[in-house]
């Protein structure tokens, strides 16, 4: 008889049929060693240099680290840096997602190009990207002498005579680099690219015929983006999200030029630490260096706790 071959009991010598189980194949190594290559690897990279700016903060007297923590240059310089990465990020979130929309959406000459341009901050040199901002912004740049004192747009202002209740005596004097103003527009140019990047591969896969159908039944287009698009992005916006404020977070050499780096003014947390270094006071800047990480890890765990509630509630739209 055609078959499998049997042994001599009469049952079925095929190692499947015979009840025998096998791991399944794959091409990478076991769990054992490639679990223990990534904890090896962490600890090299992560834990153990985490683990050496602790300690070395831990001796420093706990008054000293209350008297380094509480001190209003430091408080201001965590409130600069975390302040301006919290408005470049929501503002990378907004103009990210109308950027990846068009990428995605519309075929035009040069979309290639304008797609290539977007991981440019990726590439250029942080300094470079400081010294071309910090030309721009300034009060003799193109773009800051027209808002400066004595500008064309300050001219243009002063020179409205049809303004109500004597707007036009209002000094239009906007200065932008060496502010913390210049600060978020440094931060949301090396921002951009991660929230266009998470959310692109989402809006490619999305199927337009829910957007077609949302307006069969009726939805404006209002409707359609808050019930139909949005919900289902959301998970890669907040992903976004997270990547380019924990980016602008730690940055550094765009912002020095631009910044200014004036004391409780327009310094940043990191220039800071850099100074602490400078004057040989390597526990100062450790204690810093640990508050940052402290208050960076609790924020971004709270964004990742609301990124999986957004995967759960959202996943299935």
């Amino acid at each position: 008889m055609a078959g499998a071959p049997r042994g001599a009991s009469g049952k079925s010598s095929h190692p499947a049929r015979a009840g025998w189980s096998f791991v399944k194949p794959s091409v990478v190594p076991g769990f054992g060693l490639t679990f223990g290559y990534t904890i090896l690897y962490l600890s090299l990279i992560v834990l153990i240099p985490i683990a050496g700016l602790f300690l070395k903060a831990a001796t420093t007297p706990l008054e000293q680290i209350i008297k380094i923590a509480t001190s209003p240059r430091t408080l201001k310089a965590l409130e600069v840096s975390f302040g301006s990465s919290l408005i470049a990020a929501l503002v990378n979130v907004v103009f990210g997602i109308i950027v990846a929309w068009v990428l995605v959406r519309y075929k035009f000459p040069g979309r290639r190009l304008l797609d290539a341009i977007v991981d440019l901050p990726f590439a250029l040199p942080t300094a470079v990207a400081g010294i071309a901002l910090s030309t721009l912004y300034a009060p003799k740049g193109w773009i800051g002498s027209l808002f400066s004192d004595k500008g064309p747009l300050w001219q243009w202002w002063h020179g409205q005579t049809w303004l109500p209740f004597g707007l036009s005596e209002f000094s239009l004097n906007w200065k932008i680099a060496y502010t913390p103003t210049g600060i978020v527009i440094a931060l949301i140019f090396i921002g951009l690219p991660f929230v266009v990047r998470t959310v692109q591969p989402v809006l490619e896969e999305f199927e337009q015929e829910l957007e077609e159908a949302a307006a069969t039944l009726g939805a404006n287009r209002w409707q359609t983006i808050t019930s139909v698009i949005l919900p289902r992005l959301t998970p890669a916006l907040l992903t976004g999200f997270a990547l380019a404020f924990a980016r602008a977070v730690g940055e550094y050499g765009s912002v020095i030029f631009i910044a200014g780096n004036l004391p409780n003014i327009s310094e940043i947390a990191p220039v800071l630490i850099v100074i602490k270094l400078e004057e040989f006071d390597q526990a100062g800047a450790a204690v810093i260096a640990g508050i940052m990480l402290i208050i960076a890890f609790v924020m971004l765990l709270v964004i990742n706790l609301i990124q999986a509630w957004a995967r759960r509630r959202f996943g299935n739209v």
